[in-house]
């Protein structure tokens, strides 16, 4: 099944590659106030679909641009998790920063992850008991244990703007008490980062499943643990998400868990 996965991302990467040469010719629409889409969205989506369901034409799918297949339901064992382009906003600007992620739940556990940054040709894998990998070399959550010394990514409001006040005092809050903060602008990616270490933690609230289930399974397989702030772990469909290694975890949810919903 991983292998499937692989090949549906690399499918992707070769349309969102040719796009990016060119990107003043792309056709991009706003589905909210700084929600952005584009035509390579949804051909990339597309292209993912159509791998696995050549593979597995009975397993459902639950995909950013077109929703939920029509053979998706509660009681489904098999549902591929889709976001053909995180970081839609920084592709559009030329900013190298997004990716595309593929998860597979059986029976409500993510058992198969597939994270793959195009423009450098980083292709993160992680099967539920057998270990994450960054191109095929085993990786390991970072072994900072104080949050002082933490290196952590973020994201912020920016489309439903409500929130901001209060992402507000979690960003001073948590540029208090780590070594910084980062904001790349792709969730999935950020969370990959968090499993091979070159990120000690991560959070971020209003979240959705595509952006978070490839990436929640290489941090538990590299050793890491995802959670809500309250340290629970509902994460996946509450929305609301926070991530590191054990020890970096902890002190994060000690300091998080009255923004907890």
């Amino acid at each position: 099944m991983i292998n499937t996965a692989v090949k549906a991302a690399r499918r992707a990467s070769a349309i969102i590659n040719r796009a990016s040469f060119d990107l003043d010719r792309l056709q991009v629409s706003e589905k909210k106030h700084n929600d952005f889409v584009t035509e390579v969205d949804h051909a990339a989506e597309a292209a993912i679909i159509e791998v696995l369901r050549g593979a597995y034409p009975d397993h459902a799918i639950l995909a950013e641009e077109s929703g939920a297949s029509a053979n998706l339901h509660d009681d489904n064992e098999n549902v591929w998790i889709i976001d053909p382009l995180d970081g839609t906003t920084n592709f559009i600007h030329g900013f190298p920063q997004y990716c595309i992620s593929i998860a597979l739940q059986q029976r409500g556990q993510i058992t198969q992850a597939v994270v793959y940054d195009p423009s450098r040709n980083d292709l993160f894998t992680a099967t539920r008991g057998a270990g994450a990998f960054l191109n095929e070399k085993r990786i390991r959550v970072s072994r900072r244990d104080k949050l002082s010394d933490a290196l952590v990514g973020t994201g912020f409001p920016y489309s439903n703007l409500e929130a901001l006040d209060e992402y507000l005092k979690m960003f001073r809050l948590m540029t208090e008490k780590t070594a910084g903060l980062r904001r790349p602008g792709s969730a999935a990616l950020d969370l990959a980062y968090v499993a091979c270490g070159r990120f000690d933690g991560f959070f971020e609230k209003n979240l959705k499943p595509w952006d978070v289930a490839a990436g929640s399974l290489l941090i538990s397989e590299a050793g890491g643990i995802v959670g809500t702030f309250a340290g629970e772990s509902d994460y996946l469909y509450k929305g609301d998400v926070l991530a590191g290694n054990p020890k970096i975890f902890a002190q994060m949810v000690a300091q998080l868990s009255p923004f907890a919903r």
